[in-house]
């Protein structure tokens, strides 16, 4: 199976995750995947569901790696009616407010670490997209950041803001990274997702924000108030990456409106 996905070019991220899947299922059974049948994993699904209350994404990481593995590599029938993937649930992001966002970049005093969290606000960076940023990277003539084998293996192009390369340059003077432009302890590799992560929520906890944010709100706030600025929806779909403007919408449901603008209908009978 990691012979397969690695020829059809799924990302070191992915193939780790699936194999993790179908680890836990195999420990599960306690026995090899390949004897196991769909009523099985459907037990186990529900399993994960009633006893491990996993998330939907979860749920659907576990069929899609059962569905390599019998599809592509046991070629099995796979008929997807006996094996329905759920229905997503449709939360809202949560983001920052741009006085909570003020808030939180004034709590850093680490540049390396607030340089980090900016490139990802002003861009509207992943985590993982941050994290794998070069220096060559950073276009200042076309204030433009590349992104390299992105989500789904795609290249992009976002905004470079002239504060951003302020202090990136700054960052870039006292730092000297060699290979990644944000290194961790060992030079020439990139920062570590759990020390970034770790940072950001002690931040957050600094700043006094109450509101469950994980750093990928970052990105959800970037394209809010972009919205807010009055920014084109597809615009801002081309700088998030997202293949589907369907995606992009859901921030429609975040920006913030005057109430000037808008009346009830209660308010004319």
């Amino acid at each position: 199976m990691l012979q397969e996905m690695r020829i059809r070019n799924y990302s070191e991220r992915s193939i780790a995750c699936y194999i993790h899947c179908l680890s836990r299922l195999s420990l599960y059974y306690k026995c090899s995947p390949d004897r196991l049948s769909l009523d099985q994993v459907k037990s186990y699904l529900h399993y994960c569901i009633t006893e491990k209350q996993e998330s939907t994404s979860t749920l659907n990481q576990i069929i899609s790696a059962v569905k390599i593995l019998f599809v592509d590599v046991l070629h099995r029938s796979w008929e997807p009616v006996n094996l329905k993937r759920p229905r997503r649930e449709k939360k809202l992001p949560v983001v920052f407010s741009k006085e909570e966002m003020t808030a939180f970049f004034e709590g850093i005093k680490n540049l390396k670490h607030k340089s980090v969290f900016i490139v990802a606000y002003s861009s509207g960076l992943r985590l993982n997209e941050v994290r794998m940023l070069k220096p060559t990277d950073v276009d200042s003539d076309r204030m433009q950041i590349c992104i390299r084998n992105g989500k789904g293996r795609k290249d992009r192009f976002t905004l470079l803001s002239e504060k951003t390369l302020e202090i990136l340059r700054r960052y870039y003077k006292k730092f000297r990274p060699k290979k990644y432009l944000f290194e961790g302890r060992i030079s020439g590799e990139p920062m570590h997702p759990r020390t970034i992560q770790k940072v950001f929520m002690d931040t957050v906890l600094k700043s006094g924000i109450k509101k469950d944010v994980s750093f990928h709100s970052l990105r959800h706030s970037f394209a809010t108030h972009l919205l807010e600025q009055g920014t084109n929806l597809r615009l801002i779909q081309q700088l998030l990456g997202h293949n589907s403007l369907r995606t992009t919408s859901v921030y429609l449901h975040l920006s913030r409106f005057d109430p000037k603008d808008v009346s009830s209908p209660f308010d004319n009978l």
